[in-house]
């Protein structure tokens, strides 16, 4: 389930060729900030979070407009990274080029994208109640965003996004709170069509999709509390809320922790149910290039849906 399933064992050490490209990456982008601070930038910091009880990092990826456009409010794009990355996920694996690209090619709008850490905490409050990260998420990270940065508030002007688990997160946040959003998007997301009966049987067995869940979701899995979080039964139960978010997802085919499948169970259940949703099935694995590969339809996307319900007055412009 990590997003960098290639950085585990021995890629780990500190000869990872991964590991050198991250470096490398931040070296340019650092250089290339001071070189020309009017250009697209990030702005990573963290803020204090009483439900959590700690300091929580977050990035903004912020574009060329927000310094000149002083009176404009943008539309904000929630994105939640994999299991094992953190909050400067997007630069870290190239992906912030990818998006200045899209930007300066006129293929995508101006919106902001607020990448907080997630930890291992799929996003959700944990089983026993220690971790409120969810909650934390809902009221407290999105008000201090629209707070601290020129951001629209209403749902329209807010979307959210992931890769693997943070695609799980994705989901269920939109999912459970389709007033809040107006559209949601995921790669690779972490969706698990077994019930939580086969999961525990495959924690027991050492499977690598099943152990990574107990320390969230409980050993043996908290049926209810799986259930309360789970992306397939919000969208039973909030169907007529969900029929109004855009909706697009992909996942690779050769997905090596079987995502593909849960993937698939999603489009066939949003189908029965007539949800509009878009859904991509590509070669590729659980990996940094398929993700990469993609991530531009991601940005294309929510630009055209930001673009479709611009604010009143001061909205950004998205293609």
């Amino acid at each position: 389930m990590p997003c960098h399933p290639e950085r585990s064992g021995a890629a780990a050490q500190s000869k990872d060729p991964y590991l050198l490209r991250k470096c490398v990456v931040l070296f340019f982008f650092v250089c290339a900030t001071i070189i020309a601070p009017a250009q697209s930038r990030i702005d990573c910091a963290s803020m204090p979070s009483k439900l959590l009880h700690r300091d929580v990092p977050y990035c903004v990826l912020i574009p060329q407009s927000y310094d000149s456009a002083k009176t404009t409010k943008f539309p904000v794009l929630y994105f939640l990274h994999g299991l094992g990355d953190n909050q400067q996920s997007l630069v870290n694996m190239g992906a912030w080029n990818l998006i200045s690209d899209l930007r300066a090619q006129n293929k995508i709008g101006d919106f902001l994208i607020a990448t907080p850490a997630g930890w291992a905490t799929f996003y959700i409050n944990s089983a026993d109640g220690k971790t409120r990260y969810s909650d934390f998420f809902l009221d407290e990270f999105i008000p201090f965003i629209e707070h601290k940065y020129r951001a629209r508030t209403d749902r329209s002007g807010r979307a959210i996004s992931g890769i693997s688990m943070g695609g799980y997160g994705a989901f269920r946040f939109a999912f459970a709170n389709p007033q809040k959003f107006s559209a949601v998007s995921a790669e690779s997301a972490a969706l698990f069509s077994d019930s939580p009966k086969i999961l525990d049987q495959g924690m027991q067995s050492g499977a690598p999709r099943a152990r990574l869940l107990g320390s969230v979701f409980g050993s043996p899995i908290d049926a209810a509390h799986w259930r309360a979080n789970d992306p397939f039964e919000l969208a039973k139960q909030n169907a007529a809320g969900i029929s109004r978010l855009a909706i697009y997802f992909n996942c690779g085919q050769q997905d090596g922790y079987g995502f593909d499948e849960g993937a698939a169970a999603l489009d066939k259940q949003l189908t029965a149910a007539k949800i509009p949703h878009t859904f991509r099935l590509y070669p590729g694995e659980h990996s940094l290039q398929y993700f990469l590969t993609h991530i531009g339809e991601v940005m294309e996307f929510h630009s055209r849906e930001f673009a479709k319900h611009p604010a009143a007055t001061g909205a950004a412009s998205s293609k």
